[in-house]
């Protein structure tokens, strides 16, 4: 297999459709919201076993929401295309009545009674929820595996031997697997967008503020971004326009209206400016596999009509990564704060370390890192003015041994993710390829300030012009 050529046996099991497959056929009559959820169940008993998406798994719950969603339907009440489709969230969000334990210790038998805002917003859109996936802890870590967790660790699914990606390791597996149609998980410095790239599957990261993060375990206050994974750039687009839109319970929730999606996404891309960056930096260099699929995926977008102009982050990415892993750790370390102080003993080493890391920063280098991350934003912002989007890497790696803590570290660390967590720009990592052992590779697209609808358009275009999303895990 090569990426010219990404023909594979048959994936074995069934998968559930897509969120929009799925719609039109509920929506048609032809698929019941039960029988969607009992597919996903189906799934879950085949393969979960291997590899532990899941936390918390709903099943009864699911059965009956599905069943409710059913009798809506049929009574005329159809809400719109997410109505009946099943959906799980990583293990830092609040779901009424379902346990959120953060894959910690420290918060067994925490069971809340109001749904984050994320989840409200999606059972009101008629969404089913399944359950809660897998997370390092507390949705953070400092980019190892330790296996010393409360939980089990989660696999990848086109590899059980390696990494599926943190923080939001249970969501990107979970949607590439078919344990659930959709999945919400959590973005810092890249924690939607690493278990995508690892496993597959669509993820975004949107302007900061426009998914409000009302009832999600905090990691970091000025970077903290919810988002949606997907197995299509669609279904990424239907996920979005559910769940943005300001809120009054997040002081951080921007003042504008939700995201609507664009009647056109995945026509033509022709005439758009789309800056290409290729060197995201002195020490950091993709694989050959990563850089043989980005070009080859230029010259799908070249093909399709754009206008590729090759440009330059203002600051390189190293250096950019140095300034996020103060800010970073730091408010991580003044959030979690008292666990830190009355309860490390019951963290794992991720974790643990990651806050003592903070615990150890100088109010003034903080400030420092904040000054040099406005003067970085400032330059991408000022890049990002010449184009309608960027492409560029995301992570430099495919998903590494599970087993391997030097090739998982590289893996978090050494990507072009930061800066667009950094400068607060929307970004989604989507497929462009496998490796010739099978393992997904991936870009970067980034977009203006509220810019989802072009890069969605632009990811949409791409994906509807290459045969990747045939594919799936040959579990």
């Amino acid at each position: 297999m090569s990426i010219a050529d990404p023909t594979a046996p048959p994936a074995q099991g069934v998968f559930p459709p897509t969120a929009t497959e799925a719609a039109r056929d509920i929506a048609a009559g032809r698929l019941s919201p039960t029988e969607l959820v009992a597919m996903c169940l189906k799934r879950i008993d085949e393969v979960d076993g291997r590899l532990h998406t899941y936390i918390t798994l709903d099943a009864e719950g699911a059965l009956a929401a599905a069943a409710e969603a059913e009798a809506e339907i049929a009574a005329g009440r159809y809400r719109g295309p997410l109505h009946g489709i099943p959906f799980a969230v990583k293990d830092n969000y609040d779901a009424a009545g379902l346990p959120t334990t953060g894959g910690s210790r420290m918060l067994e038998g925490n069971v809340p009674e109001v749904d984050s805002t994320p989840v409200a917003r999606m059972k009101a859109a008629g969404a089913v929820l399944m359950g809660k996936l897998g997370t390092w802890e507390y949705g953070t870590g400092n980019g190892g595996e330790y296996f010393d967790l409360p939980i089990e660790t989660t696999r990848n699914p086109w590899d059980t031997a390696r990494f599926a990606g943190g923080s939001s390791t249970g969501a990107g597996s979970a949607v590439a697997a078919g344990t659930t149609v959709l999945a919400l998980g959590s973005d810092t410095t890249g924690s939607v967008r690493l278990p995508a790239s690892a496993c597959g599957v669509v993820g975004v990261r949107a302007t900061h503020g426009l998914v409000p993060r009302a009832g999600l375990i905090a990691n970091c206050y000025s970077m903290d971004v919810p988002g949606p994974f997907t197995w299509t750039v669609a279904d990424a687009a239907l996920v979005l326009e559910a769940v943005t839109g300001h809120d009054p319970r997040d002081v951080s929730s921007a003042a504008v209206p939700p995201f609507v999606r664009p009647p056109a996404m995945g026509g033509s891309v022709a005439g758009l400016r789309i800056g290409v960056i290729r060197d995201v930096g002195p020490g950091f260099v993709p694989d050959p596999e990563m850089t043989a699929a980005f070009e080859a995926g230029l010259g799908v977008l070249k093909d399709l009509g754009a206008d590729l102009r090759e440009t330059a982050f203002p600051v390189p990415v190293p250096d950019q990564f140095a300034v996020a892993s103060i800010i970073g750790p730091a408010e991580s370390a003044a959030i979690h704060e008292d666990e830190l102080t009355h309860k490390s003993a019951m963290m794992g080493y991720g974790l643990r370390d990651k806050l003592l890391k903070g615990a150890m920063i100088r109010a003034a280098d903080y400030i420092a890192a904040q000054r040099q991350r406005r003067a970085i934003a400032d330059g991408i912002e000022a890049m990002m003015s010449s184009f309608d989007a960027i492409v560029t890497y995301g992570a430099c790696h495919v998903a590494p041994r599970i087993d391997d803590q030097a090739e998982m570290i590289a893996f978090t660390a050494e990507t072009a993710l930061t800066p667009f967590s950094l400068s607060s720009h929307p970004t989604l990592v989507q497929c462009t390829g496998f490796t010739a052992a099978g393992l997904p590779l991936h870009w970067q697209i980034a977009g203006p300030y509220f810019g989802e609808a072009t890069i969605l358009s632009i990811a949409a275009a791409f994906e509807a012009a290459t045969p990747y999303r045939q594919r799936r895990p040959n579990l």
